[in-house]
């Protein structure tokens, strides 16, 4: 116990390991009853294969887990059901049904045989109202497949909520919110936790987030814990970092001066990129790097028509041996333009092929091949090894690997190809502060060879870290203006899109 206050979940001396690598080493952890507290962590320290033990989707090796309720009961319903939820960094919605039906859908075990439609929707929106009023008002009906990310984000949070859960494992929950809609989040949160004694474990690598709202803070590094509930006021984010096994000082700031790189773009100098729509025209010369800023609605239909899916012509792209259009993705990457989705595990990730397959499909489409060579197998393990991503095969599926470890595949597919434009939708979503300066680099290499950068990111810092100008979309998806570097700061930028991230 602690300050009189009940742990709702303990876990003492927790390990798990895959084949010969082990995750786990003895992770202790405990939940205190109307606490929000941080799990924090570098990419692959093993958070996310305590989160799925703790809600029963992998089991230990050894160690313990309790829940209790506020009761001292086993954490469970009367009919058996755990009230434990979470809401993963990748979103687990059903596309084919409706947002209503997403939500309930935890209180129908057996499936929507016994759907009553009235009671359900009325539910949903109960749910859904908390985090958005007017977003419950309008989308009870539609398909959660026509929903955007964020759209997505808010339902399974929602879904969380409904369950009537005592515990709520939010994993990354904000990644794709904005500034209002985060603390309407974090209000909600706060409420939960001091009136009906939730309890809810926290999962971020946004500095000003934690500090927002958890209580307190665990730190679990290579798979062991180095800090057991300390108080987050109590550690500076310097120490945070170190102890979390991240490198410098500066990490802890999250932003700092853009590092000129020399860049080849001379050889490239009539090889320009304009992007116009009604309002707005921007010309970017070989080797620039343009951030995209704002709620997901206008950057989205940006980055759709520069890469060959947008439904209605908003935007036109005029450049040597381009058409105004691309017609699909596909004409699009043979033309030399490269993409990285923010979607990482619906549209990005393959599941199902081991991690060469992952790293070499872009190389297949533009060589319009399928079979793996000798030579693709050196290529693979050289980039692996570039981007020091540690996999003990690469053979094995990415799902053994950490969402952060993830990203690095996606942005290795593009590595080394001769890409004129290289789009990137988040490319840093859910990774940690080492990791992101990894792509940061990466991104200025790209760049440094002549490559032009298109990067959406609701993280401000990070658009003043690396960008030479960003174009701004305000939360309605309307082009609010292109701030040039010099002017550049995260006050230009929240009052233009209304993120403050």
């Amino acid at each position: 116990m602690e300050d009189g206050r009940k742990f709702v979940a303990t876990v003492k001396g927790l390990t798990k390991s895959y084949g010969a690598t082990s995750v786990l080493k003895g992770v202790d952890f405990s939940l205190a009853r109307g606490e929000i507290h941080a799990l924090l962590g570098g990419n692959g320290a093993g958070k996310s294969t305590m989160i799925r033990i703790i809600t029963g989707l992998a089991g230990k090796d050894g160690g313990d887990i309790e829940f209790r309720d506020a009761a001292d009961n086993p954490l469970s319903d009367t009919e058996g059901r755990s009230k434990v939820a979470v809401v993963h960094q990748e979103l687990a919605l059903l596309p084919h049904l409706t947002v209503a039906e997403n939500i309930v859908l935890p209180r129908f075990p057996n499936g929507l045989r016994l759907f009553d439609r009235k009671r359900s929707w009325r539910q949903a929106h109960d749910a859904l109202a908390i985090i958005d009023r007017e977003f419950a008002g309008t989308s009870l009906h539609e398909l959660v497949g026509d929903l955007s990310l964020h759209q997505g984000q808010m339902v399974e949070i929602a879904r969380a909520l409904s369950s009537g859960a005592e515990l709520i494992l939010l994993d990354e929950p904000t990644a794709n919110l904005t500034a209002l809609e985060t603390e309407r989040l974090f209000s909600v949160l706060r409420r939960l936790t001091r009136e009906n004694g939730l309890a809810i474990v926290f999962v971020s690598h946004r500095m000003k987030e934690i500090r927002q709202i958890a209580d307190v803070c665990t730190i679990i590094r290579d798979g062991r814990t180095v800090v057991d509930r300390a108080p987050t006021r109590s550690l500076s984010d310097t120490a945070i970092i170190e102890k979390m096994g991240q490198i410098t000082a500066r990490h802890a700031e999250g932003v700092g001066a853009a590092h000129p790189v020399p860049r080849s773009a001379a050889a490239f100098a009539d090889d320009t990129l304009v992007i116009r729509d009604a309002d707005v025209e921007i010309t970017l010369a070989a080797g620039m790097i343009l951030g995209v800023a704002g709620a997901p609605v206008g950057p989205q239909s940006l980055i759709s028509a520069l890469v060959g899916a947008a439904k209605a012509r908003r935007w036109t792209v005029a450049r040597a041996g381009w058409p105004q259009a691309f017609t699909s993705p596909r004409q699009a990457a043979r033309s030399g333009l490269g993409f990285v989705t923010g979607d990482r595990a619906h549209k990005g990730i393959l599941g199902n092929l081991p991690i060469i397959d992952n790293v070499m499909a872009s190389r297949r489409i533009l060589r319009h091949s399928v079979f793996t060579s000798g030579r693709e197998r050196a290529k693979c393990l050289d980039l692996v090894e570039a981007l020091k991503i540690k996999a003990a095969s690469i053979w094995d599926l990415p799902d053994t690997l950490s969402g952060g470890t993830q990203q690095k595949l996606l942005l290795a597919r593009w590595l080394g190809l001769s890409s004129r434009l290289l789009v990137l939708e988040e490319p840093t979503r859910g990774v940690d502060i080492g990791t992101k300066k990894e792509i940061y680099q990466l991104i200025r290499q790209m760049a440094a060879s002549g490559t032009i950068i298109v990067w959406w990111s609701t993280e401000n810092a990070e658009l003043l870290e690396v960008c030479d100008r960003v174009v701004a979309f305000d939360t309605e998806g309307r082009c609010a203006g292109v701030i040039e570097k010099q002017d550049l700061s995260e006050d230009a930028l929240a009052n233009m899109t209304g993120m403050a991230a």
